[in-house]
């Protein structure tokens, strides 16, 4: 009854996109009121996201029964939505899925799909992995189309669509995918420990790829620290995000803020850990500047209750410090355009290992037989590639084929406190939007 109930108000009170490019010099202004439910901030972040548009500042206000935000984005270009096309599709997207009631599994991404098989990996990172898993994959006769790979803390997590070369489509066979499935876990598990590899195929369909990573990353349990050597080869201590973790007894909230340094898909991250982690957000605000961004959050537990132990306070603190560092990774970034075929990925994962460089994140497309593949890479040690080795990787597969994009360090300053209350003290007692202005950032 309580069901039938809330899909009655929902139909009533159907949602409104309103997308505005006159009132932000630099952005466009889109804003979304519907009836609140969980999980609804998640996908509309994550509409904006697979868009590839970049929020730049946001408001964020769920309390009682409506939902109210308001995102600034850019596209890829850093430039303002004008396309009337572009910016009608974006409205029709956040409209239907602000408007429907997916459950749980619906929510975070799952669509049918028979046209591939999509495969889960965790396990304990090394170098050549990556390597040693495509090249099982290429004995197998599976082509992979698509992937995306995320190491941290010591663990990988992968989801990759692979089809069967000889027919184009998802593979079918249960022997022959329990034989890769075997295959896979023992590369996977490398060291000999059982408990910590895993190879899993993603039922009934496929799942958003980035939405996935996280919940494996999170299960697997990543945002426990391992020991200090480790870290330090790991990430320079300075690049880790700041996160703070404080009470609000005034509202009875839990007020989290973030600073770290700025990226596309930020926000997005945020909000997937939280949404795993069964919080939800109440009250809201991102802020970036050229360099950090800054976000505060006033949450409490689907249950109704703010953050109630110190253990769970520092829990908090690990996933979302995890969350902001999972592809924040700071090096060499190369990018591979060619032909596709079968063992392409393998050959090149190959090449990568023969000379000594270590994958740790990669992201892998392909379009109209057309391969475009992204791997960020630093040395076995964790510490930036000789440049040299890369001028010698370019000669064996062709200049042409590799192309190197190498992002400098430039570290920020790492900040000394917060103060809590930083959007929140004065809200309660504004009464609309147009009296709410965002604090910008010191540089």
């Amino acid at each position: 009854m309580d069901d039938e109930y809330a899909k009655f108000i929902r139909r009533m009170n159907p949602p409104r996109v309103v997308i505005d490019n006159k009132s932000c010099e630099d952005a466009t202004v889109i804003q979304v009121d519907s009836v609140n439910r969980h999980g609804i901030l998640l996908e509309v972040v994550q509409v904006l996201i697979d868009m590839n548009l970049t929020i730049t500042k946001a408001y964020i206000s769920s309390d009682g029964g409506w939902f109210m935000d308001v995102f600034n984005v850019i596209d890829c270009d850093g430039k303002k939505i004008k396309e009337k096309e572009v910016i009608e599709y974006i409205k029709s997207r956040l409209e239907s899925n602000a408007s429907s009631s997916p459950s749980f599994r619906e929510s975070v991404g799952f669509m049918p799909s028979n046209e591939h098989t999509s495969i889960e990996l965790s396990g304990t990172d090394r170098p050549g992995l990556l390597s040693e898993v495509c090249a099982v994959l290429a004995d197998h006769h599976c082509n992979v189309v698509n992937a995306e790979i995320w190491t941290h803390n010591a663990r990988a997590a992968a989801v990759v669509h692979v089809t069967d070369d000889s027919t184009g489509c998802a593979i079918k066979d249960p022997n022959r995918l329990a034989t890769i499935r075997d295959l896979l876990c023992t590369v996977l598990r490398g060291n000999g420990a059982v408990n910590t590899a895993k190879m899993t195929l993603s039922p009934p369909g496929v799942t958003n790829r980035e939405r996935r990573l996280h919940q494996i990353m999170f299960a697997d349990r990543d945002y426990e620290r391992v020991d200090k050597e480790e870290i330090g080869r790991m990430r320079d201590k300075s690049m880790r995000p700041f996160v703070t973790v404080m009470d609000c007894y005034e509202k009875d909230y839990t007020i989290v803020t973030m600073r770290s340094k700025d990226r596309p898909k930020l926000l997005f991250d945020i909000v997937c850990t939280l949404t795993d982690m069964q919080y939800v957000v109440f009250h809201g605000m991102v802020n970036t500047g050229r360099k950090e961004a800054y976000q505060e959050f006033y949450i409490r537990h689907v249950d109704g209750l703010p953050i109630g132990s110190e253990a769970e306070r520092e829990r908090i603190t690990q996933c979302l410090e995890a969350a902001i560092e999972r592809r924040a990774f700071e090096g060499l970034e190369l990018v591979l355009c060619t032909e596709d075929r079968v063992g392409l990925l393998s050959d090149i994962t190959r090449v990568f290992r023969e000379n000594g460089l270590c994958i740790k994140r990669a992201e892998i497309s392909t379009k109209d037989g057309k391969a475009k593949d992204t791997f960020c890479v630093s040395d076995v040690t964790g510490s930036p590639v000789d440049l040299r080795i890369i001028d010698s990787i370019r000669r064996q597969i062709g200049p042409s084929v590799l192309q190197v994009k190498h992002n400098p360090l430039l570290s920020p300053k790492q900040p000394q406190g917060t103060t809590a209350g930083f959007l929140f003290g004065n809200f309660f007692r504004t009464k609309n939007f147009s009296n709410f202005k965002l604090v910008r950032l010191a540089s």
